[in-house]
């Protein structure tokens, strides 16, 4: 099936509360505009370079998110334009985004990562440090920023009830810190999780963002 027709199916699967996100990494520009063209205005990048190269190639209506590991002398390239940063994974990382998006008199939208996998590599926060960030954030240490949810990597591994089960983890802790910190923060409400292999368990698990490469652009 054509880009086109692959962002049309997935389309039909999602309710009006989650957002897709087109995860275009190693892919180039003119397969990006196939998508764009076809009506996604939202792209996911897991590298600053090649963000930002992508970034001054295409339209200006695009909402970039990035959605991989974020060095914190990076940082400062992608500030001016990005939508959402979903890799928040320490807090100094944290800082580094307050501190930039305030030279520019902007508060970047982030997510927090949550170490949900059962895997060394993977990134995030463990939640006993989440939630000293969380107090941090509540006391104003963070004015430039504002955390609008979480987002988490499952497993890699074909084990389905696995990845259901760090899913519903990550939507427990979700609404456990809305209903205990930041109950009166309207725009703490989504959740960042599921991929190609596994969108449609994260969603019945309570996603609001999904991140779709290879079922859009095709293996890489």
């Amino acid at each position: 099936m054509s880009i086109a027709a692959n962002i049309g199916k997935i389309k039909q699967e999602l309710s009006q509360n989650v957002k897709l996100i087109a995860v275009s990494k190693t892919k180039p520009v003119q397969t990006l505009m196939e998508a764009y063209d076809a009506g996604q205005k939202i792209f996911g990048e897991n590298k600053v370079q090649e963000l930002l190269t992508k970034y001054e190639q295409m339209p200006k209506d695009i909402e970039w998110h990035m959605i991989g590991h974020l060095q914190s002398n990076k940082v400062k390239y992608i500030i001016p334009f990005i939508h959402l940063i979903h890799s928040v994974d320490s807090e100094n990382l944290l800082a580094e985004i307050n501190k930039q998006a305030a030279k520019l008199n902007k508060v970047q939208k982030v997510l927090l990562q949550i170490s949900i996998a059962d895997e060394e590599t993977k990134f995030g926060f463990e939640q006993g440090h989440l939630l000293k960030v969380i107090d941090k954030y509540l006391n104003d240490e963070f004015e430039n920023v504002e955390i609008i949810g979480l987002m988490g990597m499952a497993t890699f591994t074909d084990n389905l009830d696995q990845i259901a089960g760090e899913f519903a983890g990550l939507k427990k802790l979700f609404d456990e810190i809305k209903s205990d910190y930041l109950s009166n923060q309207d725009s703490f409400k989504q959740i960042s999780m599921g991929m190609s292999s596994d969108y449609k368990l994260a969603i019945a698990n309570g996603s609001t963002m999904i991140r779709v490469g290879s079922n859009i652009f095709g293996g890489r």
